[in-house]
């Protein structure tokens, strides 16, 4: 595998959008983008003023060293269910 400086993985994949959600205060909205079969994910929170500033897309891609894995069995299926829809609904870069 090729590695950039600092050790940083030059591998990336394509995650799907699958769960948007509003802190308590809804100043805070956390984003989770996860592979097409749920098993891994990665998280992005983003104040509210930035959430209009910036297009959040159906899909993105990540560097694979960045993704997590999932890790119950309910929370995996879900994301699998959500990445397939999105995938079969949407293209990576739809606003959504």
């Amino acid at each position: 595998m090729d590695r950039k400086e600092g050790g940083m993985s030059e591998e990336t994949t394509q995650t799907w959008l699958v769960e948007r959600s509003y802190g308590q205060t809804e100043d805070l909205v956390t984003l989770v983008y996860a592979t097409k079969d749920g098993k891994r994910h990665v998280k992005q929170q983003l104040s509210h003023q930035m959430l209009f500033d910036k297009e959040i897309t159906a899909g993105r891609t990540v560097q694979v060293d960045r993704l997590e894995r999932v890790a119950d069995e309910a929370t995996h299926e879900r994301y699998h269910e959500e990445a397939v829809r999105m995938v079969e609904n949407h293209d990576p870069d739809e606003a959504v």
